[in-house]
Parts: structure tokens; C-alpha cells; sequence
């Protein structure tokens, strides 16, 4: 999977965090069976940016930890063959992670921000991924999910 990385934290993001998303977001790729040509965003933000998000596109005025936009939401389907499919990147979507929801969370929550920020990178990931929590039945089918990730990686509560 194809990652492009973004930093609009003015030096708060470490060179820790940024290698922890990647290698996070290539093993769950592989989890899923993503193909090499799958690609996504990941923007590192601050609590005002993310917020300005929030309440521009949830209508939510304050800031959030995590903001997920999948490409294909509400896309007309195109009509090609197999062969360009497999061909044509697919483009998963943008991810929004606050620095600063992650460090406040995980100090509330009492564990690590490694543990923390891997939590919403996957729980993001797996938005863009079509899995969502809306329902009981998908609730736990994303949240088994993504415990499995985080476990599997090294990430265990």
C-alpha cells in the first residue's frame, strides 16, 4: 500500500510517531489484503485544525482525536474491465490524527501514546476500509477487528 504522509503540527510529531503509523498501516494493509497499489493519506494535525474539521464536515464544534474520508462515499461506480481495475490505483482516502488528542487520551486513559496513536490509526484505517460501528453486529466485527491488529503488532492494552 502506498502511504503519503502529512505534518501540519509544527514540530510536535516525532520521528517515532511518524515510522509507528507507517509500519502500523502497512501491517494492517497486509491484514487485510490490501494490493500494492492501494493508497491512502495520513495528515498529522493540532486539536485547532482538527476541530475546524470536525465542524466544517460532522458539524461538530470541537476538536477530535480522529477524522476518517473514505473515497467511494456516495462515488458513482465506473464500469472497466478486470485488467485496467488491476491496473488503476485505488485511492482509500485521507486520515486526520490529532497529536494532541493523542497524548491527552492516552494520558486519561493511562497507557502508552504509542499505544494510543496506533489505536486511531487503525481504528481510521479500518473507516476507510468500509468498517464502521454504527450497528451492534458491525460494532463488533470492527472493534474485534482492530484489537486483533493492535494485538497481533505488539500493541496490546
Amino acid at each position: 500500500m502506498e502511504l503519503e504522509m502529512y505534518d501540519h503540527t509544527d514540530g510536535q510529531l516525532t520521528d517515532h510517531q511518524k515510522q509507528l503509523a507507517e509500519k502500523l498501516l502497512a501491517f494492517a494493509a497486509h491484514q487485510l489484503g490490501l494490493k500494492e497499489n492501494d493508497e491512502m493519506s495520513l495528515t498529522f494535525v493540532r486539536n485547532p485544525e482538527i476541530k475546524a474539521l470536525n465542524a466544517k464536515y460532522r458539524g461538530v464544534d470541537r476538536a477530535t482525536d480522529v477524522i476518517s474520508f473514505a473515497m467511494g462515499d456516495g462515488d458513482e461506480e465506473i464500469v472497466m474491465d478486470d485488467a485496467m481495475a488491476a491496473e488503476l490505483p485505488h485511492d482509500l482516502g485521507d486520515l486526520f490524527i490529532s497529536v494532541d488528542k493523542v497524548k491527552e487520551q492516552a494520558l486519561f486513559l493511562g497507557h502508552s501514546a504509542d499505544r494510543e496513536l496506533g489505536f486511531l490509526v487503525v481504528h481510521g484505517f479500518l473507516h476507510l476500509n468500509g468498517y464502521d460501528h454504527e450497528q451492534p453486529d458491525d460494532e463488533k466485527k470492527m472493534f474485534s477487528l482492530q484489537e486483533k491488529i493492535l494485538d497481533d503488532y505488539g500493541l496490546a492494552r
